[in-house]
């Protein structure tokens, strides 16, 4: 969990942001600007963030970024952008579609080291539905954030499938030593 959890305003002001930054690109209009020295510190920090968006329940669209390089809201504003128009997985989201899009927020603490001596200490210090995962394999790296242990709850079949989104063969973990990092996320939503 983040030790500093953002407040109730500015979680709503986060989500709100996102939401017109979805509207306005989507028609093409220019993003909304971004009072940066009027809002609080936390959202004024460096900050790293993943926004995913839902449809019917189903994911639409999720980007966003693992390491901290410009402040919190900036990065949500660019990541809600980035979800609904450049995720390769899915179509531009429509304009039409944009009432039905629902919001979630993930604040990421920074990426820690695992270190672990072969696959089945690495098994024993993940943390399930806490820890977000990063592996690396020299050039290629993939993600999952903490909330698709809900969908994935086997260690060993998540890690599995995070091989495969890193375009490598599925026991690629069981076979080789990886790069293995760990966060947390401050997840909220509409």
């Amino acid at each position: 969990m983040v030790k500093n959890e953002l407040s109730a305003a500015d979680k709503s002001y986060l989500l709100i942001l996102a939401r017109e930054s979805i509207t306005r690109a989507v028609r093409r209009e220019p993003l909304p600007e971004i009072p940066l020295s009027s809002l609080s510190p936390d959202l004024q920090k460096v900050g790293a963030s993943f926004v995913t968006l839902t449809q019917n329940g189903a994911l639409r669209g999720c980007i966003g970024a693992l390491e901290a390089y410009q402040p919190l809201v900036e990065d949500v504003r660019e990541h809600a952008v980035a979800a609904a128009q450049e995720d390769y997985r899915f179509p531009p989201v429509q304009p039409i579609e944009v009432p039905g899009i629902r919001i979630e927020i993930s604040r990421l603490t920074i990426p820690q080291m695992l270190e672990y001596s072969d696959a089945e200490d690495l098994i024993q210090k993940l943390h399930p539905g806490l820890d977000g995962v990063i592996l690396r394999d020299g050039g290629r790296r993939a993600t999952f954030l903490p909330q698709v242990w809900e969908q994935v709850p086997d260690p060993e079949e998540f890690l599995s499938h995070l091989c495969l989104k890193m375009g490598a063969g599925g026991n690629l973990w069981r076979q080789k030593k990886l790069g293995v990092q760990v966060y947390q996320v401050e997840e909220f939503h509409e």
